[in-house]
């Protein structure tokens, strides 16, 4: 049994629709195995759920391999950086920001270990995770102009946030022992 299955079975009941829905979202025919895990991989290191994160990589080093998984972390790393900086530019909304020049290195996205066209789907996929529209419409923009589908661009969001429900449906029961 994979790692992503172990934990799935591990998912409580009141979770059921995610335990259902990780299963069906890591089938989609429409990404490469690349792709799906590298979404996968990049989209539990963003929802921060070390459990989550390690059965990820167990499966992913399996099916996809080593330059995969660390385009996923890169693409994690950098978004968290991005996100919030961009996210901030947009929100404050004075043009004032926006041309000011980030300073913030971002080499990882040109020169990938993988693909850049992946590294940008994986980036969209945590971007969506952490509501960055300004990043969200810009890696959208550069996966399909890279010649990749709005079906990727639905599947690649739809691992994400599946990967995100688990995460939080993993933390509840600790959350709610907490309390009580």
């Amino acid at each position: 049994m994979s790692a992503a299955e172990l934990l799935r079975a591990r998912l409580p009941e009141n979770a059921r629709d995610t335990k259902l829905n990780l299963q069906s979202v890591m089938q989609s025919v429409t990404l490469t195995a690349a792709q799906r895990w590298g979404v996968a991989v990049a989209s539990a290191a963003a929802a921060r759920n070390p459990e989550l994160l390690d059965a990820m990589l167990a499966d992913a080093r399996d099916e996809a391999g080593d330059a995969v998984i660390d385009d996923a972390l890169a693409a994690a790393s950098l978004m968290a950086m991005n996100n919030i900086y961009y996210r901030f530019r947009h929100m404050v909304g004075k043009p004032s920001y926006d041309a000011k020049p980030a300073r913030l290195r971002m080499q990882r996205i040109a020169k990938p270990a993988t693909n850049k066209i992946d590294f940008e789907l994986f980036c969209l996929a945590v971007s969506a995770i952490n509501g960055c529209e300004v990043c969200i419409r810009s890696h959208e923009a550069a996966v399909i102009e890279g010649g990749l589908t709005e079906d990727h661009v639905v599947d690649a969001v739809r691992i994400a946030a599946v990967i995100n429900a688990a995460a939080v449906a993993l933390e509840l029961p600790v959350v709610i022992g907490a309390i009580v």
